[in-house]
C-alpha cells in the first residue's frame, strides 16, 4: 500500500494515476482484476479504464455488454439510496438474484470471474464512481473487505491529485508542462500544493482536500519556497506566475 501510495505522488501525468492503481489493487484487496469508472455508474456512457489482464476481453465486447460492465450492477443502485459508500460485494448488495443477473453471466463468460467488490470513492455524493474487483471462486472475505475500506482513502487522495493535475495541465503555460526543469524540480504533490496556494487556501484547507495533515502541508510549501527562491506565499504565487506554473489573474478571465 505504501509503495503504490509513494509510486503516486511521484507521478506527473495524471493519465498515469489509475492505470498504476489498477496493476496493484486487485493484490492488496484479494481480488484478481480491477475495472475503474471515474464518471457516473451508469450503462448509457462514461470512459472506462481496467488492469491489464482485461483489456483483451473488453476490447471484444460489444455495446450492450459495455453498458452491462458501465452500470455496474448492483452497485448503482446500492449507493444510490443513502450516503453510505462502504465497500460491498455484489453477493451481498443483491444476495441470490447476483448470480442469476445478466451482469454475472457476462462475467463468467468473458472473464471467467464470479464474484464483484465494489470499492467507492468517499465522500462522493454525485456522480458514483470509483472501481470495482473481480475474482472467481469464492466471495471476498470480511478481512478483504476492511482491507478495501482502508484503501479508499488512497484512492480519494490518488484522484484528488490527478483532478489537480490535469487542471494544472489546463491551466499552466504548455511549454512549461513539458520542461520539468523550468518547474523547479517542483514533484507532482508540490505542483498541486502550489496550485492549491494560488487559489488563496489555508493549509488546513489544503490538508482537508489532499487528506494529508497541516504538518505535510506546511513541508511541502517549505520546499516549493527553496525551490522557487521565495519566501511568502504572495512572492511564490508570483514567481509561480512568472514561471508559467500558475495562470495569472488575466489569463485565467481569458480561458474561462
Amino acid at each position: 500500500m505504501l509503495a503504490v501510495a509513494v509510486g503516486a505522488l511521484h507521478e506527473r501525468e495524471p493519465e498515469r494515476l489509475w492505470p498504476l492503481l489498477a496493476g496493484a489493487l486487485p493484490d492488496l484487496c484479494g481480488g484478481e482484476l480491477l475495472v475503474y469508472k471515474l464518471d457516473d455508474w451508469s450503462e448509457r456512457a462514461g470512459t472506462v479504464g481496467m488492469s491489464a489482464g482485461v483489456a483483451a476481453q473488453f476490447d471484444a465486447l460489444g455495446d450492450e455488454d459495455l453498458g452491462l460492465l458501465r452500470s455496474g450492477y448492483p452497485f448503482a443502485d446500492h449507493y444510490a439510496t443513502g450516503p453510505d459508500r462502504t465497500p460491498h460485494t455484489a453477493r451481498r448488495a443483491a444476495g441470490r438474484g447476483w448470480s442469476a443477473s445478466p451482469t454475472a453471466r457476462l462475467l463468467g463468460a468473458t472473464m471467467d470471474m464470479d464474484h464483484v467488490l465494489a470499492l467507492p470513492l468517499p465522500q462522493v455524493t454525485t456522480p458514483i464512481t470509483g472501481c470495482m474487483v473481480y475474482r472467481s471462486g469464492k466471495d471476498f472475505t470480511e478481512d478483504q473487505l476492511r482491507t478495501a475500506q482502508r484503501l479508499q482513502p488512497l484512492l480519494a487522495a490518488v484522484d484528488q491529485q490527478r483532478q489537480l493535475l490535469e487542471q494544472w495541465r489546463h491551466l499552466a503555460d504548455p511549454a512549461v508542462v513539458n520542461e520539468p526543469v523550468a518547474t523547479g524540480d517542483l514533484t507532482p504533490r508540490e505542483t498541486t500544493v502550489l496550485l492549491l496556494l494560488t487559489d488563496a487556501l489555508t493549509a488546513t484547507a489544503i490538508g482537508r482536500r489532499l487528506g494529508i495533515s497541516d504538518r505535510t502541508v506546511h513541508k511541502h510549501v517549505e520546499n516549493i519556497y527553496r525551490k522557487l527562491g521565495t519566501r511568502d506565499r504572495i512572492s511564490t504565487v508570483l514567481r509561480a506566475q512568472q514561471l508559467g506554473l500558475v495562470p495569472t489573474p488575466a489569463l485565467s478571465r481569458g480561458r474561462a
